[in-house]
């Protein structure tokens, strides 16, 4: 990858390490799954339609209505919720490592509908020794209670929709400024939330704690590295973006050891280990790229 490329694939891998913590002391804190996705998207979509408007960038958006839409449901509405409600049971890292199944199933998705995304060869291998990684990690984890099960569920259903997001963005998105296609999908998202919000809205008063991460998960999680993102998938192509989700358990590992004191065993060190090799093997290309598609390369300039 080039220097613009990797600083912001090693952003984007630490500020989607980081929601994880943020999104437990949330829900421990007292705000419900659905209520903490909804005030994420409204924060975050604010600041960037702000910035979008200030830029003058809300005029690409005309003609991508389709597109804005099918992002909004399949990587913000339907994951996000899922996320949360799975950690209320399973710990915060254990959530991360099984979205580190993403880039397996972009490159299972991209045989239908990406044909440029596919990945072959040394990629592939590298995206299978990074999926023995996560299953080290994850180890007997899932296995503990019917409870657990359905909150591993959640959150693989969750993965299924991040692996979907960035083929959606690359094919319709691509050329939209992404602070305009961000906010305004952010927006969407929250609008399609606003009902279930108001029915799962807290009884109590969440703590300090709590609302503090919620801003937290608005500007630097979702209105930063949504763009930050974006830009990436611009530079490297969407399977080779998605790749951060190999690295995002590490940075959550970390976290949850440190802030959540979740400990992790033998295995999940070993699984590490298999993650950053299986994301190094699959970020780096054996030879000269094809040409790009002009739309792609449009969106690199």
């Amino acid at each position: 990858m080039s220097a613009r490329a990797s600083s912001l694939f090693a952003a984007v891998s630490i500020l989607w390490g980081i929601p994880y913590l943020l999104i437990k002391i949330g829900v421990d804190g007292g705000i419900t799954p659905v209520t903490l996705s909804w005030g994420r998207m409204v924060l975050g979509g604010a600041v960037l339609l702000v910035l979008a408007a200030r830029s003058g960038a809300l005029g690409q958006l005309r003609g991508h209505w389709r597109g804005l839409l099918a992002y909004s449901v399949v990587e913000l509405a339907i994951p996000f919720p899922l996320i949360a409600t799975g950690e209320r049971h399973i710990a915060s890292s254990l959530a991360a490592i099984v979205i580190a199944t993403v880039p397996l199933l972009v490159a299972l998705l991209a045989l239908k509908v990406d044909r440029a995304e596919q990945v072959t060869g040394r990629r592939l291998a590298g995206l299978c020794v990074g999926l023995v990684g996560v299953a080290l990690l994850v180890g007997v984890s899932a296995t503990g209670s019917v409870t657990t099960l359905l909150s591993v569920g959640a959150v693989f259903l969750a993965a299924i929709g991040y692996a979907g997001g960035p083929l959606i963005f690359k094919r319709y998105l691509s050329d939209v400024d992404p602070r305009a296609s961000m906010g305004t999908t952010l927006a969407l998202a929250a609008l399609i939330l606003t009902p279930l919000a108001i029915i799962d809205w807290p009884k109590h008063s969440p703590t300090t704690g709590a609302l503090s991460a919620l801003v937290g998960l608005a500007l630097l999680c979702s209105a930063l590295a949504f763009v930050l993102m974006a830009k990436l998938i611009g530079e490297i192509g969407a399977s080779r973006a998605v790749v951060i989700t190999y690295v995002n358990p590490v940075i959550a590992l970390i976290l949850g050891v440190v802030f959540l004191s979740e400990h992790p065993g033998i295995g999940s060190i070993a699984g590490l280990a298999l993650i950053l090799v299986g994301s190094r093997m699959s970020t780096v290309r054996s030879k000269p790229a094809s040409p790009a598609s002009p739309q792609l390369e449009e969106a690199m300039v």
